[in-house]
């Protein structure tokens, strides 16, 4: 049985400018991520370790209870070490500004960006808030406070 997909409300900031900038979509059926496209004015050089932030033209309305997730593309990670300062970034399902991308440029190489062109993932996930509880003690498990490389690995 087909789980019901949530509604996410999209709006073009600026319908006048950015009518050339697509809507994000799942570019394959079985794709968990949308294609964010840049909404930049002109060409955009982003140096060798620099970060930047990238409009992309749209705020969105996510339902309660979720979040959206930004996320590095795959392509442009590997082969021009362009990455997400912060991934996955967090779309809270009360924010109502421009969606902007914080890229970073790892490789050693400046990197172009061209209008519309693929920057980042969109993911649409469920979340919930915690209850905190504040205690004295945690219950003691198996690996405790086992940090970084406590398997040995």
């Amino acid at each position: 049985m087909m789980k019901k997909k949530p509604l996410v409300q999209i709006r073009r900031l600026r319908p006048d400018k950015d009518e050339d900038i697509p809507v994000p979509q799942y570019m394959t059926p079985y794709s968990a991520g949308m294609d964010l496209h840049a909404a930049i004015a002109k060409d955009l050089v982003l140096e060798s370790k620099a970060i930047i932030l990238i409009p992309t033209g749209f705020a969105i309305a996510l339902p309660k209870g979720y979040e959206a997730q930004l996320r590095p593309r795959s392509g442009l990670a590997v082969k021009h070490g362009i990455s997400l300062i912060n991934s996955p970034g967090t779309i809270d399902a009360d924010y109502r500004g421009e969606i902007m991308v914080a890229v970073i440029n790892l490789g050693s190489r400046p990197y172009l960006f061209q209008r519309a062109d693929r920057v980042a993932q969109m993911v649409i996930k469920k979340v919930s808030q915690a209850r905190l509880e504040l205690v004295e003690k945690l219950d003691e498990t198996q690996r405790n406070a086992g940090g970084f490389g406590h398997t040995g690995r």
